[in-house]
């Protein structure tokens, strides 16, 4: 071949290249449409109310811990804290609470959280303040709520004794 033909033919291959190069920069990208149902993303029809966003935080929590991202004591300062914001957001949600003579009466003891004091609920195993783990529950430790190994004599926790 001649010089002046391959010094146009190699001038257009440059420019082809340089276009295929360019063109992604130069041209606009279609932007997806946010009604579009197979987006990725955020779902506009997900639930931001304050008892979803609790109760995911605490699987995103729970999650966490199992993959050893999360150490003990962040693990129950965030389950403590996410609990007692789902608890009074379940509270909230509630349309109409039951009169005072329709609610089941419990004739046990009331039992008190070690940070909050006596709980008006009778059976209950959390604390309707904090979310904490009351110490009554069976298998669980008295005076800090966490959970007892089967025929533990000592809380492995706190190293408070167990009752028996």
């Amino acid at each position: 071949m001649s010089a002046p033909l391959e010094l146009a033919l190699g001038i257009v291959l440059a420019a082809v290249a340089v276009y295929f190069v360019l063109r992604p920069v130069l041209s606009p990208v279609p932007r997806p449409d946010p009604l579009d149902a197979q987006n990725e993303g955020e779902d506009p029809q997900d639930d931001f109310s304050r008892r979803a966003v609790a109760l995911r935080a605490l699987k995103e929590i729970e999650f966490d811990r199992a993959t050893g991202k999360l150490s003990d004591a962040d693990y129950d300062a965030l389950t403590r804290k996410y609990t007692g914001e789902a608890l009074v957001a379940l509270r909230e949600e509630e349309a109409t609470p039951l009169p005072v003579a329709a609610r089941p009466s419990s004739s046990g003891p009331a039992v008190a959280c070690p940070t909050d004091g006596p709980r008006p609920e009778r059976d209950a195993r959390f604390c309707s303040a904090c979310g904490r783990r009351l110490g009554e529950a069976p298998g669980y430790c008295m005076r800090c709520g966490s959970a007892l190994e089967p025929e533990a004599r000592f809380c492995a926790r706190c190293g408070v004794k167990v009752a028996a």
